[in-house]
């Protein structure tokens, strides 16, 4: 782990990559770990884009228990550490597969969404737009929210299966990961594309390849460091930065 330390050091533009495993120590359930979502779930239903418009009860009967419930879910030591982290200078940006906003929470600044943010979420109809907090108000009281203009359907801004991911968001992940000579990918077992194609920007551009991650990725055989344990790496990371 002294090793990642010196690599964060002597980076001149470090990029970290986020999934859904550096949640789970703030008590957000991954999805294709070993007690998952998509153990509990249909995977190919709850994110789908026709089985949303046919059935969005689905969806916002299952999200509440991980997406509007967010209220009551705290950054842990790695959200904490990539703030402090880019606060110091030591990382540039922080790109994510996740959409529970703990980044922001955290402190980060420049975080790339690149799924989507339930921070906001429009009408399919007439692109009214709502806040969080007033899908969550609505919520407490029907299973699904609708239009107050137009009773139209409302979905979240995340980026469902069938829908291309937002344009500008990918375009400065794409960026970010073609400059970094640094790229750190947590939490991420790296099989959702375009996300798990974006370390591959990096390394094609010389950077060098970190994988912090509790499973196999398809890109473990490029890395210089890999590691099994986040919440232990993020501990030495945290002690080590704080004693500077």
């Amino acid at each position: 782990m002294h090793r990642l330390a010196e690599l964060l050091e002597s980076s001149k533009n470090c990029v970290f990559l986020s999934g859904a495993g550096i949640s789970t120590l703030s008590g957000i359930p991954d999805f294709r770990g070993s007690n998952g979502l998509y153990t509990r779930y249909d995977a190919n239903k709850i994110f789908d884009l026709e089985c949303f418009r046919n059935d969005p009860a689905y969806f916002y009967s299952h999200a509440m228990d991980f997406i509007y419930n967010l209220d009551s879910k705290k950054p842990n030591i790695i959200h904490n550490t990539l703030a402090t982290l880019e606060k110091e200078g030591f990382v540039k940006a922080v790109i994510t597969q996740n959409i529970d906003l703990l980044h922001q929470k955290a402190g980060s600044i420049n975080v790339i969404e690149i799924h989507g943010s339930p921070a906001n979420h429009r009408c399919v109809s007439c692109n009214r737009d709502y806040s969080y907090d007033e899908i969550c108000e609505m919520l407490k009281k029907e299973p699904v929210p609708y239009c107050s203009e137009c009773n139209g359907l409302i979905k979240p801004d995340i980026t469902f299966f069938g829908e291309m991911l937002d344009h500008n968001s990918f375009t400065k992940a794409v960026e970010a990961s073609s400059g970094a000579d640094i790229f750190v990918v947590i939490g991420s077992s790296l099989v959702v594309q375009p996300a798990a194609s974006l370390p591959l920007y990096s390394l094609e551009a010389g950077g060098k390849l970190v994988i912090i991650n509790n499973m196999p990725t398809p890109l473990d055989r490029y890395a210089v460091l890999k590691y099994n344990e986040l919440g232990e790496v993020f501990n030495y990371l945290s002690d080590h930065f704080r004693e500077r």
